[in-house]
């Protein structure tokens, strides 16, 4: 066995662990922090919103795992001015802070 080649593979191994410990980390970044749950949920809303526009067959199922997105649409439909406040505040405050 060739030390070169062990060592290159160790050294592979360790990226690879630093590499997948970073992705856990990012993965539940949005589920523990506060700022990054209201992004998701605003982006949520947002596209579920447009996608009833854009394509209303989509969305029209609303009970079991669609009616989860219908009800986002909806919520985007009926809070516009509000969802759009939401959106740009959080743009300003993604950019800013």
């Amino acid at each position: 066995m060739d030390p070169m080649n062990f060592s290159s593979r160790r050294c592979r191994t360790d990226r690879f662990e630093e590499l997948l410990s970073a992705s856990v980390i990012i993965r539940y970044n949005a589920l523990f922090n506060f700022h990054s749950f209201l992004t998701v949920v605003l982006l949520v809303i947002c596209t579920c919103t447009y996608l009833k526009m854009q394509f209303p067959a989509i969305l029209e199922q609303k009970t079991g795992f669609r009616g989860f997105f219908w009800k986002a649409a909806r919520i985007g439909e009926r809070l516009s001015p509000w969802m759009s406040v939401g959106c740009f505040m959080m743009g300003v405050s993604i950019i800013f802070f």
